[in-house]
């Protein structure tokens, strides 16, 4: 079956790759959402939901560095210099997956009190939130394209996938 690098990836190395590319940041944007949902109905900005909200978002924009960083490096650059991108749909799959490095890395900065860092808590909570929802938005956008055979949005012949 042809696929995208994206879809490669995560099927390469199982389950392994699956966790580390997919899992661990899915999960964490997933509890993120829904904390970030439990503290906009309750107001509650310091208790323990906060706190597991804030952890978990320090955390993933930390760990989404490293991978953008390995991706980049070990996947990016080397498929664009040897000009084996599967076809736009490729390039929209991996672009959208690495675009996940700014809502990621904006979470952790603002709760590292880096980014906005003289704004309200409500401000803060609101940008948070917004950031939450993008990555989501970019990964679901990279899901779906990953997962089309690009030999069907592009006129390119059956190829293998090594990422």
């Amino acid at each position: 079956m042809n696929m995208t690098h994206y879809m490669g990836l995560l099927a390469a190395n199982q389950p392994w790759n699956l966790i580390i590319f997919m899992a661990i940041p899915v999960i964490c944007a997933e509890t993120i959402a829904v904390t970030e949902l439990a503290i906009l109905f309750t107001r509650n900005l310091t208790g323990k939901l906060r706190l597991v909200n804030k952890i978990t978002s320090i955390f993933v924009g930390i760990y989404f560095t490293g991978i953008f960083i390995y991706l980049l490096f070990n996947a990016v650059i080397p498929i664009t210099s040897k000009g084996e991108w599967h076809g736009w749909i490729d390039v929209v799959a991996v672009g959208f997956y690495l675009l996940g490095i700014i809502p990621l890395l904006g979470m952790a900065l603002l709760d590292l009190n880096i980014f906005y860092k003289n704004k309200s808590q409500e401000e803060k909570l609101k940008v948070h939130a917004f950031l939450v929802g993008m990555f989501l938005i970019f990964a679901h956008i990279a899901m779906i394209a990953g997962m089309v055979d690009p030999t069907i949005v592009s006129n390119m012949p059956t190829m293998g996938h090594n990422m």
